[in-house]
């Protein structure tokens, strides 16, 4: 949505010497939440709750920096996160995810609490206010769990440690983590919660709404390894948006392509907490393109686009996605994401047809005519590896790449070992490595003891 919100309305009270803190959230206002309005107002605030993860977008190997200058210009933190270090801050500094996810949920507990007590509002605003609250606190912890926990598997989930699972708006709660089946069924609940007081579609794609809840039930389930479900709820999104940009009509008008904002294919947007102008892309990930796929022609490029500039020169392709996008790429779920969605439950229920059908409607809008051939599979297996393929080249530069590899270890068919140099350094990363799962700051556990580390 156009219109900025700057006022928080909750006041908070971190200043204390010694206080325990879980993420930085400053004090921007001392006026208490009353109206319903006041409740609006904060969840249009796009700026706390649009935000979402950076750091994967580093992790995944569709991305590969390779330019000393460019691996220099990371700096300490994201030159851990690129190179899977055991840890990617000291004691003293802050994980910008950590802080950026913490900060949205403070502020939905804040809504989720209140507003149904709200003055001054229709009970319809009221709910509608309280379940996008649900959605986005869902979506928040989506991420946190599959960012800074094990996958989730069946056979270890309610003994691995999953985040700390914060539902009431108490900066001074105990920060213990919850098992990983806990955080993921508060996020089914939420989400489900939800549908009943939402709207079909939102005013704005920042703005939660069913299809959003479908949307992320579907991701949810994907992740649960519960490909019926993941199946029945990608149908759902499908049925209320379904709409798909058909590239072939921007070959030769890039600057036209339509803006984050106004963009049909996003379901509910959301944007990194850290904005990377030029995000390198691996030579196999464009080998694998191909030069005739016109999200190579369109959404990779050398150095310049639109007279505009990368931040630094460098050798090879980065995605220019962020030239298009109103300078951020949408990492919420899309059209795009929720049909590769169902076409991975598809091949996984031996349906390989269907499965590929689903991938060649896709892929018809990503290829002029003249270059355009539709894929075909000769199994199950071989439309399942075709769907991860084409996932991976579909949301390049997102960082939905690094939870997919993440996800995918649980199947041999998909495990790789993945080596990076990086200042002259080898790194690799095995299959089911503990780096898949990231470290939690020493500053938070530093302030909260009971918030255990990760194992390196």
């Amino acid at each position: 949505m156009k219109t900025k919100y700057i006022i928080i309305l909750f006041a908070l009270a971190v200043a204390f010497a010694g206080c325990r803190k879980y993420v930085e959230i400053d004090q921007l206002s001392v006026r208490t939440l009353k109206y319903t309005s006041d409740y609006r107002y904060t969840m249009n605030n796009n700026s706390v709750l649009e935000g979402s993860f950076s750091y994967p977008i580093l992790s995944g190997d569709d991305t590969e920096i390779t330019d000393a200058t460019r691996q220099n210009n990371l700096g300490d933190i994201l030159g851990n996160v690129y190179s899977w270090a055991a840890l990617y801050t000291a004691d003293t500094q802050s994980d910008a995810d950590w802080d950026k996810q913490y900060k949205t949920i403070y502020t939905c507990n804040e809504v989720i609490n209140g507003v149904l007590n709200s003055q001054n509002g229709t009970e319809q605003e009221k709910q509608k206010i309280y379940a996008e609250a649900l959605v986005h606190r869902a979506y928040t912890y989506l991420v946190l769990v599959n960012t800074y926990a094990k996958q989730y598997n069946s056979a270890t989930a309610t003994t691995d440690l999953g985040v700390p699972l914060l539902t009431t708006p108490n900066l001074y709660t105990k920060l213990n983590r919850t098992p990983v089946a806990e955080v993921y069924n508060l996020i089914v609940k939420d989400l489900k919660a939800s549908i009943s007081r939402l709207p079909d579609l939102p005013e704005f794609n920042v703005r939660p709404a069913k299809v959003s809840a479908y949307a992320l039930l579907a991701k949810t389930y994907l992740n649960l390894r519960d490909f019926n479900n993941a199946s029945l709820y990608a149908d759902s999104t499908l049925r209320l948006q379904n709409t798909l940009i058909d590239l072939k009509n921007y070959e030769n008008s890039p600057a036209t392509l339509p803006l984050r904002l106004n963009n049909p294919e996003i379901i509910f947007s959301k944007i990194a907490a850290v904005t990377y102008q030029a995000i390198s892309l691996s030579n196999d990930l464009l080998s694998a393109m191909g030069t005739t796929d016109l999200r190579y022609k369109l959404f990779t490029d050398t150095r310049s686009r639109f007279g505009g500039q990368f931040s630094t020169s460098f050798t090879g392709r980065a995605s220019s996605k962020y030239f298009y996008n109103e300078f951020s790429i949408s990492n919420g779920p899309s059209v795009p994401e929720i049909m590769l969605i169902k076409a991975e439950c598809l091949a996984r229920a031996g349906q390989t047809a269907d499965a590929m059908t689903v991938v060649n409607n896709l892929r018809v809008k990503r290829f002029n005519n003249a270059n355009y051939v539709p894929l075909t599979a000769s199994s199950a297996a071989d439309a399942l590896r075709i769907v991860v393929e084409e996932k991976r080249k579909e949301l390049f530069g997102t960082g939905l790449r690094w939870f997919d590899q993440k996800r995918l270890m649980l199947d041999d068919a998909f495990t790789q070992t993945k080596t990076r140099n990086y200042k002259g350094i080898d790194y690799t990363l095995t299959p089911n490595s503990n780096r898949y799962t990231y470290p939690i700051g020493d500053k938070y556990i530093l302030l909260n003891p009971e918030l255990q580390q990760n194992p390196r």
